[in-house]
């Protein structure tokens, strides 16, 4: 049984959240603002975040970002009541895995739901090793030289899609769906600062990178 933990603090949508993932099989707990989820999540580990962004004390945003900085790696799906795409953005680039825009359906956001747990679940290459860099995909973790290195879960992914089809010429499409999914927005500003950043933790040189290689008018290949 999936564990979800649900942060909102609006009693009627927390209530129906609640009500309706439990009729789906799911073992659902709910916190009522951001303070109360980092410590619910200090204490306890979930198989998916359901995360509000307008929270009292602190918000989706701040929270989403606190988890990833502390090696959080449980997929976060936020949900906001606006529809601009500065702010779906802003949640991606935090870390967050998917979003839903209020007003959604139940059917939508158990959808949503499951392609996390599947994603999660699916993750593929446990670890894997390339000149002086070694990814352990599990673990979240990152090495070069034999020292951490801090990454965030996206990058990790985005590596992991890379190791996956090595030799393969990946487009900015083709790496939206592997790492964020299919039905999720994201553009390609988003997509390459990722990529940005995880060659200057991978690259001997990030301004001439040897593994992570673009590729004109296509993509991206991985050469590791």
């Amino acid at each position: 049984m999936a564990r979800i933990l649900v942060v909102e603090d609006e009693p009627s949508i927390a209530l129906g959240l609640e009500d309706d993932l439990k009729l789906e099989g799911y073992d659902v707990e709910v916190a009522r603002d951001g303070e109360a989820a980092l410590d619910r999540l200090r204490r306890d580990t979930f198989d998916v975040i359901v995360l509000d962004v307008l929270l009292p004390r602190k918000d989706g945003f701040q929270v989403c970002r606190e988890l990833r900085r502390g090696g959080v790696t449980t997929p976060i799906l936020i949900l906001t009541a606006k529809a601009q795409e500065a702010e779906k953005v802003m949640g991606l680039e935090l870390g967050a895995d998917d979003y839903v825009t209020k007003p959604f359906s139940p059917a939508e956001l158990r959808a949503r739901i499951k392609a996390l747990l599947r994603r999660s679940a699916g993750a593929g290459v446990s670890a894997y090793r390339f000149g002086d860099v070694e990814a352990d995909f599990q673990r979240f973790e990152l090495q070069r030289g034999g020292r951490p290195v801090p990454v965030t879960p996206i990058e990790l992914k985005l590596l992991a899609a890379f190791v996956r089809r090595r030799g393969q010429v990946l487009s900015r499409a083709a790496l939206k769906d592997e790492v964020w999914g299919k039905d999720t927005f994201m553009t390609d500003r988003v997509i390459d600062t990722h990529i940005a950043n995880l060659r200057k933790k991978i690259e001997p040189e990030p301004s001439d990178p040897r593994y992570v290689v673009s590729v004109r008018g296509v993509g991206y290949r991985f050469d590791g």
